[in-house]
């Protein structure tokens, strides 16, 4: 078999199976949905979501051990990740065919030209990885003395530090030029060793904005889905809506639309993964290259080389994603998948200036001091930020998501909302819960997300964690956040009119929401002078009420002057009398001339921070539907001890468990 039907074969394949397990990311009794498929396994096979990971927290979830195969088979075999599994890539490979389908071989030669713009992606690479590894210099230099069981940490540090070195050695070939970049990474190192104490220096994970697998997922997710579930109403128990859905739709397009114009653009000039890709193969066993036989020179093979890594000449190696289509185009047979290196030559990577490299780790480094100067996971914390059940606490927290949606498209309730601005640069896309949209507020008894989460960004929890039960009484029931009810627009409270959604939808046993009676009088109808009157019936002089309006079994009247005074319900009314509930009627009809008064019973809702756990069920149905006139904030969530409200909720911080470490 043509071994490039079997590289189309293998990349349809791979497309289908991530649309597949992007739409049985769902909960639901039905075959097709969630019931153990491996939905988060292409995320598992991100090496930069695993190396990001490890710079961020010094850990990794055990799930992203598979990374490691790619990275070993990349150095082996080159980038076939990129050319045989990435289904981003094959998305944009299709495109870009589909752009370039009726151009002679010297148009579709001229967007394959050498262009220095390809450094782009390795500056997006080291700047991200900059910004994930900003305290890991201080966590080395503590592991000694905090604990003596985890040196071997300090070993993977050298590993990644002798990597990083290779890296720069890769992209140019005299030793004293890489050697020049030594003294500057040393002044960082001990700008971080000095200032470690302050913490000036954190690491924040960042690789999920342009990470391709992330971004696809998310894209699929919170795009692609939700519109065709607007035709099928299939993929999901409700229709869905997300915040901020146009910015992350109209990245991806522009990413896939590019490809019309320059074939596998986001591949070539923006993906960081493919420039993590680019730096393992330069030692790799197979390679594409050329024979010992001399070259027609008629560049056939540039005009459908998917990586424009220039296979006619000095091929850079780094940037061929193995398409092998310069094989076939080769009319002389000189191109060959083999092991020995190119006779025309190898370059390993684009020309990518030291200052370029320096500039873009250093720019990580000091990102996130700057972006967190304001104090916006410290003092200055939105509280509006309400992260879903499980969530670690904040720092630990956006040194882990890679913003991939997974969690939103879990969630049975489409209350997770990937975050704005209301999150900071940083939290940009990071899972939040938006009360106002979805079919409710956060499921009471639901553990999905956490279970879904690649990264463990958002903890799997069990419901006996849930609910604070057996194990877990002591620190209680996971708290998310706490209803405050704003008084200035609660219907009882503001405007005299019954309601008490909110405690009648609360979840919580025992109610977390409880109300307090108190009659209020009625300010369009004052005192009522009777005329004649039996035991349940009253006929008022002079008086002008609206039929029925007084018979929702809210309204009241209370009698002057007579020893009996409490307040009777009203069961139906007319234009000039009253009619009281048989149970509870006068002792003696009231005389004429009695005054008697009409008032409304509220029940005012109360929140009881004791029981409150933020699930945001009466924010979602409260009927005030602009401005809730009840909110769920932050505060009081169990994961900080800092943003409880009293002493008895400081119950302590829930992190992952060891287990799930590596």
């Amino acid at each position: 078999m043509n071994v490039l039907i079997v590289r189309r074969i293998s990349q349809v394949f791979f497309l289908i199976l991530f649309f597949g397990f992007c739409a049985v990311s769902s909960l639901g009794e039905k075959g097709w949905q969630l019931r153990g498929w491996p939905v988060n396994w292409f995320l598992e096979l991100d090496p930069l979501a695993g190396i990001g990971n490890l710079l961020a927290t010094h850990t990794l979830y055990k799930g992203l051990l598979w990374g490691l195969v790619p990275v070993a088979l990349t150095i082996l075999l080159g980038r076939f990740f990129c050319g045989w599994v990435c289904p981003f890539g094959t998305l944009h490979q299709v495109v870009g065919y589909l752009g370039k389908r009726r151009k002679s071989t010297v148009e579709k030669r001229e967007p394959n030209r050498y262009s220095q713009w390809k450094a782009v992606k390795y500056w997006i690479l080291f700047s991200m990885l900059g910004a994930a590894m900003a305290d890991l210099t201080v966590f080395l230099a503590n592991i000694p003395r905090k604990d003596p069981r985890l040196v071997w940490m300090v070993g993977i540090g050298i590993l990644l530090g002798i990597f990083l070195v290779t890296a720069f050695h890769t992209l140019y070939s005299m030793r004293r030029r890489w050697r020049s970049a030594i003294p500057p990474v040393l002044i960082v190192i001990s700008l971080i060793l000095v200032f470690k104490n302050a913490r000036v220096f954190q690491s924040s994970l960042q690789t999920g904005l342009l990470d391709p697998i992330p971004l696809f997922h998310r894209s699929v997710n919170l795009i692609l889905l939700p519109v065709l579930d607007q035709g099928l109403g299939k993929l999901s128990a409700a229709s869905y809506h997300y915040q901020g859905a146009f910015l992350i739709g109209a990245i991806f397009f522009a990413a896939v639309f590019l490809n019309l114009k320059f074939p596998r653009f986001y591949c070539r000039f923006v993906c960081p993964l493919g420039a993590l890709f680019g730096l393992l193969p330069r030692y790799s066993l197979w390679r594409i290259g050329k024979m010992m036989e001399p070259c027609a020179d008629c560049k056939t093979c540039d005009a459908d080389c998917e990586g424009a890594c220039s296979p006619s000449s000095s091929i850079v190696w780094g940037e061929c994603v193995l398409c092998l289509n310069c094989i076939k185009a080769c009319r002389t047979r000189q191109i060959a998948y083999r092991i020995r290196p190119s006779e025309g030559g190898e370059v390993p990577l684009p020309d990518f200036a030291r200052r370029g490299f320096m500039l873009s780790l250093v720019s990580g480094l000091i990102a996130v001091p700057l972006v967190r100067a304001g104090g916006g996971i410290a003092a200055n914390w939105n509280p509006s930020l309400v992260r879903p059940p499980g969530s670690l606490p904040e720092a630990e927290f956006l040194s882990r998501c890679i913003k991939c949606g997974q969690c939103m498209r879990i969630c049975p309730t489409h209350v997770i909302q990937p975050a704005g601005l209301e999150a900071g640069l940083e939290g940009l896309w990071t899972p939040v819960l938006n009360f106002r949209m979805g079919s409710s507020g956060c499921h009471y008894h639901c553990i999905a997300c956490g279970h879904l989460c690649p990264t463990s960004a958002i903890r799997p929890l069990s419901f006996d964690e849930r609910f604070g039960r057996n194990v877990h009484e002591s620190n209680g029931p996971i708290r998310i956040g706490t209803a405050f009810i704003d008084r200035g627009r609660c219907l009882p409270w503001a405007m005299d009119k019954p309601c008490i959604v909110c405690q009648e939808n609360c979840p919580v046993s025992p109610k977390a929401i409880f109300t307090r009676e108190y009659f209020a009088p009625l300010h369009f109808l004052g005192p009522l002078s009777v005329r004649e009157a039996t035991k349940s019936q009253a006929v008022f002089n002079e008086a002008s009420m609206e039929p029925g309006r007084l018979e929702t079994g809210d309204y009241y009247c209370i009698t002057e002057g007579i020893d009996d005074s409490n307040p009777r319900r009203i069961l139906k009314n007319g234009n000039d009398q009253i009619g009281i509930h048989p149970g509870n009627p006068w002792v003696m009809p009231p005389p004429p001339g009695t005054r008697i008064h009409v008032e409304i019973r509220l029940q005012q809702p109360h929140v009881d921070i004791d029981r409150c756990i933020g699930c945001g069920v009466c924010e979602h149905e409260c009927p005030v539907s602009g401005r809730r006139a009840i909110r769920v904030t932050a505060e009081n969530e169990s994961r900080n001890l800092k943003h409880a409200l009293t002493l008895g909720n400081a119950k302590g911080i829930h992190s992952l468990d060891k287990a799930d470490k590596v």
